[in-house]
């Protein structure tokens, strides 16, 4: 991780950007939201993946692949997500990276992630997702809920 936090100017350039991305995806325009993604991540200094800044700027990216199906693609924002500061045990980014290996049929991989979301983010994780998901790990870990 990087011994110290972003200039200011640029966390003010990235924060935008991603909020204009964040209002393009919710809008429907993923293909614009995309390049305000991208445009934010390449305002990292080198290298890009010691920001915390990364994790949460590949997660949305990863979350916009998602949401158009581009599983394959999502698979590579989460995997390099979990990969910068902060991400490793995000239960977001396991959640998303669970459901990615699930739709691509890596069951194994999919339960393993998808078990690391439910311990960090309990069942209140998957309260808005397709119940297929919670199903599926109900099915490969024993789960108590309250």
């Amino acid at each position: 991780m990087a011994d110290d936090t972003l200039p200011a100017d640029i966390a003010a350039r990235i924060d935008h950007l991603c909020a204009e991305g964040d209002s393009l995806a919710a809008s429907g325009q993923a293909k614009e939201a995309f390049h305000k993604y991208s445009s934010a991540l390449n305002l990292l200094p080198e290298p890009a993946e010691n920001w915390e800044a990364a994790t949460w700027i590949l997660a949305a990216i990863g979350d916009l692949y998602f949401s158009v199906k581009k599983i394959e693609r999502a698979t590579e924002a989460f995997s390099d997500a979990v990969r910068c500061p902060g991400g490793l045990g995000n239960p977001f980014i396991h959640l998303r990276l669970g459901q990615c290996r699930f739709e691509a049929g890596e069951m194994d991989i999919a339960a393993d992630e998808l078990t690391r979301a439910y311990m960090g983010g309990g069942t209140e994780i998957f309260q808005t997702e397709d119940a297929k998901y919670f199903t599926f790990l109900k099915q490969r870990i024993t789960i108590t809920e309250a």
